[in-house]
């Protein structure tokens, strides 16, 4: 087995790992530190699967309806947070979780499941130019309760973090394509390595937090699970009559978050640690629930 597979086939016990060892090893939180250049690898390797030219036969009415529902997802996310009455950091993480990017490997999961990978790439990257503007402007949904938030110190972070990395990859992939899609297998498994990092580094930043709250870790977890399973709702319903293949593209597109750019984004935006927990415990939830529908629509 290559290393690629060894990554790939087996992120989701990857992820589970960096969690375990990060609650075990305290000391590990340095890794946090270092979460905007970790993000800017994570990002620009996974950009260099796409192209211009893989965005030209996308269906734009579905794609729009994907938009529409990427916007409702901080709404519902804010929803989730009062009702299991969570604490203002911790409703900020679910904003942002719910405001961040689609999973940078939706694309990738989109082509497993036999959907529309083209318009899964294509709300990939207009989600992430956009997030530049909207995740600043959706994060007052938690404000007012004593959590402050630099909306310009999140949109830098998205531009240096974000949307650079994915703009430079993109363009790199188009100029050259030959010669950068002699290497297209081992790019997912570079952000697969760097959502492993961040992870780890976030949760041994929580570490005393998880060890002395395991009843906030379980609604903090069933929050993770609502808010997956309504992006996946809103995904397959928002984009109804379209064909399967679609609605696929659409339910992973909406109902997978980039839990890693959440958790980063975290950080470097100056927020309590705490705030990090939601994309943890969504990470964990969305590996699995991701894994298992990839398998029944691909079926």
């Amino acid at each position: 087995m290559r290393v690629t597979e060894a990554i790939d086939d087996y992120l989701f016990a990857w992820v589970l790992l960096s969690v375990v060892l990060g609650v075990l090893f305290p000391q590990l939180s340095v890794v946090a530190e270092f979460s905007t250049p970790i993000l800017a690898v994570m990002v620009g390797s996974v950009s260099l699967t796409l192209s211009v030219s893989r965005f030209l036969a996308v269906d734009w009415r579905a794609l729009g309806r994907i938009l529409l529902g990427h916007v409702a997802m901080p709404v519902v996310a804010f929803g989730v947070a009062r009702a299991l009455g969570l604490s203002p950091a911790l409703t900020v993480g679910f904003v942002l979780l719910g405001a961040v990017t689609p999973e940078l490997v939706t694309p990738t999961m989109t082509a497993l499941a036999d959907g529309d990978t083209a318009l899964a790439s294509a709300a990939l990257v207009l989600i992430g130019v956009g997030s530049v503007g909207f995740t600043p402007a959706v994060a007052s949904l938690a404000l007012g309760s004593g959590v402050e938030a630099d909306g310009w110190r999140i949109a830098e972070s998205l531009l240096v973090a974000v949307v650079a990395p994915m703009g430079l990859a993109v363009a790199i992939r188009t100029r050259y394509d030959d010669r950068v899609a002699r290497y297209e297998e081992y790019y997912a498994s570079v952000s697969a390595v760097m959502v492993v990092l961040i992870i780890g580094g976030v949760t041994a930043t929580n570490a005393g937090l998880i060890r002395a709250n395991a009843d906030l870790l379980v609604r903090v977890g069933a929050g993770a699970l609502a808010l997956n399973l309504a992006g996946y709702a809103l995904g397959w319903w928002g984009t109804w009559p379209a064909p399967t293949p679609v609605r696929v593209a659409g339910t992973l597109s909406v109902g997978m978050r980039d839990f890693a750019v959440a958790a980063a984004l975290v950080t470097a935006a100056g927020f309590p640690a705490s705030a990090s927990l939601p994309a943890v415990s969504f990470g964990v939830v969305e590996m699995a629930t991701s894994a298992l529908l990839a398998r029944r629509f691909g079926a």
